[in-house]
């Protein structure tokens, strides 16, 4: 068996990588009051560019209020991207699976809480809006919980 080595799927999974910034809006839920918030992202490649890390902080007033880390990794042998998230609320980490839709990075998960659907839609390589939607409980039907509007900025710390 030949050793998995980074390809097409890692090198386009590789636009998260940089620095990012940029306003938020979040809706009200059982985490918290919602409304406007600053996030801010550090994406890096890892483990010979098989796995993108993310570090996340969300601020309100210029206080951090949230914190989160992410593993991107692609399945061997194919396209479809796996995403693990850490967070600041302490829930285990599901893995939400996704692929590519054009310029769009969707992903899907499913937990005892509920779902959610997430989306990185790209405009060129210096901008992207993260559309995350929850459907919570026993609710029908899939509302907007969060939406933030990125764009690339000089590094925000080291690697």
């Amino acid at each position: 068996m030949d050793t998995p080595r980074p390809g097409p799927a890692h090198a386009r999974l590789r636009r998260l990588a940089g620095d990012w910034s940029g306003p938020e809006q979040l809706a009200p839920s059982p985490w918290g009051p919602g409304g406007a918030a600053t996030g801010h992202f550090h994406c890096r490649d890892a483990l010979g560019g098989m796995a993108l890390l993310q570090d996340y902080r969300e601020e309100k007033d210029g206080a951090p209020v949230f914190s989160g880390h992410g593993v991107f990794v692609v399945e061997p042998g194919g396209d479809e991207v796996l995403w693990w998230w850490f967070d600041s609320l302490g829930f285990p980490p599901d893995a939400a699976r996704g692929h590519w839709d054009g310029d769009t990075l969707r992903f899907e998960k499913h937990t005892p809480r509920g779902s959610a659907r997430y989306r990185f839609e790209f405009d060129g390589e210096d901008r992207y809006r993260f559309v995350i939607e929850n459907r919570l409980g026993d609710a029908a039907e899939f509302s907007e919980f969060m939406r933030g509007d990125y764009v690339r900025v000089p590094a925000l710390r080291e690697s």
